[in-house]
């Protein structure tokens, strides 16, 4: 649905493509960071993303060490992934308690992404993933950031039975 969403816009001049942004919810072990990688080589295979590759960071990794560090650090990050997919585990770390104050580096890093998400959402999908309270909890600290996120998607938890399936499809 969304590579034929993009695809149409792109071909029909006048129409906006949507954002490729994404948050993918679930707990660990669900298969997230497997499916943000297939998407990646989907979009690549499908020429709307230009390189495909994949970043992988936390959110942590978004946070600079001191004032002054951390939009050029974000924008570093973004830029590494242009015409790719920069996947987020554990997104949630991007909203600190300091967040909401407005003097901590994690309102900066948050600005930042959004910034690099808007300007770059023809040929960059950033892919938020974590917990789905916490996720809950870091789309709220900034309406912006959920606006520019159009695509969630839930990874529920295995039963018994499908572990015990792909255990033996490893086998």
């Amino acid at each position: 649905e969304i590579v034929r969403q993009i695809q149409f816009a792109r071909s029909n001049e006048g129409v906006r493509a949507p954002a490729m942004h994404m948050r993918f919810v679930g707990n660990p072990g669900t298969g997230k960071t497997t499916v943000a990688r297939i998407v990646g080589h989907m979009l690549k295979e499908r020429g709307i993303l230009s390189k495909g590759y994949f970043f992988e960071h936390t959110g942590g990794d978004f946070i600079g060490m001191y004032v002054g560090h951390t939009a050029p650090k974000v924008t570093a990050l973004c830029r590494d992934a242009y015409g790719s997919v920069l996947f987020i585990d554990e997104a949630y770390t991007l909203a600190d308690a300091d967040y909401a104050s407005g003097s901590g580096y994690a309102k900066e890093a948050v600005d930042t992404l959004i910034a690099q998400m808007e300007n770059h959402r023809d040929d960059m999908v950033v892919i938020m993933a974590g917990y789905p309270r916490e996720m809950d909890e870091l789309m709220r600290v900034n309406p912006g950031l959920a606006g520019r996120i159009p695509y969630m998607l839930e990874f529920p938890n295995y039963t018994r039975e499908q572990l015990g399936g792909i255990f033996k499809s490893m086998v």
